[in-house]
């Protein structure tokens, strides 16, 4: 069963289109590894599933639920964490936390819960202008798992990590659907890091998506397209490289 399913969704910007006619399936209980280069159009799709910003055309289920009519119930079944996430520098952790626990009428445990997923109960008491970078993030992912939602979305939780933060986000990640029955979307432009914690891939470039489906199906694609398959991200490069040459090939045929 697909707990997120998109139809031809599109996003344009007077004459730039961010994200074209996109078909995303992603199953329950799975972790989706959404990929492509900074200025795919990942961030405005996970943008458009929160309700953020509104499709210029097509649409989307999650959970069954049709956008935008059932926008107010996807809202209450998904956990987010898109781009960096701001606190309350004079606030703690966990004042930081209770904070969204009021708003979403949570009991108070759902704090100490959230902050025991993500490792931080030994910080909860702690100025958020004091946590490092790797702290903040977690902060940020325990905000997004708070109440423990049964669909999350995560917009480069490890940007600007150190390999031992990227590490711990990474087998956090991991472990979700297993310990909280989540499904999970997972943004990055790193095949490497996805590869490592992702079930199926889908490969956005230039808004359009190139490929969904698990990583051994992505090898087998682009071998059968000549490209390279010993290496995921230079498998990953090479097809991105194939279809910015086809556009520009489209492009100069038109002018």
């Amino acid at each position: 069963m697909n707990i997120i399913q998109t139809t031809n969704l599109t996003k344009s910007y007077a004459d730039y289109t961010a994200v074209s006619e996109l078909n995303l399936h992603i199953p329950q209980g799975s972790v989706y590894g959404f990929l492509g280069p900074n200025g795919a159009g990942k961030s405005t799709t996970m943008k458009m599933l929160l309700g953020l910003t509104r499709p210029t055309s097509g649409s989307f289920t999650i959970d069954g639920k049709q956008y935008p009519k059932d926008r107010v119930e996807i809202l209450r079944e998904v956990g987010s964490f898109i781009e960096a996430p701001a606190f309350y520098g004079n606030l703690t952790g966990r004042e930081n936390l209770d904070i969204i626990r009021k708003i979403l009428k949570l009991p108070k445990s759902a704090v100490s819960d959230a902050l025991e997923l993500v490792a931080m109960i030994p910080y909860k008491d702690r100025l958020a202008k004091r946590y490092s970078l790797g702290m903040k993030q977690r902060l940020g992912l325990a905000g997004a798992l708070i109440g423990r939602p049964p669909i999350l979305i995560l917009d480069e939780p490890t940007n600007g990590l150190d390999p031992v933060g990227i590490h711990e986000i990474r087998t956090l990640i991991r472990s979700l659907p297993q310990k909280l029955g989540c499904t999970v979307l997972v943004s990055s432009h790193l095949l490497s890091e996805i590869e490592l914690m992702a079930d199926i891939v889908g490969i956005l470039n230039r808004g359009h998506l190139l490929f969904e489906g698990t990583p051994e199906e992505l090898k087998q694609t682009v071998k059968a397209q000549g490209c390279p398959t010993d290496n995921l991200e230079d498998t990953f490069l090479a097809l991105i490289d194939a279809d910015n040459s086809h556009r520009g090939a489209i492009q100069g045929g038109a002018r």
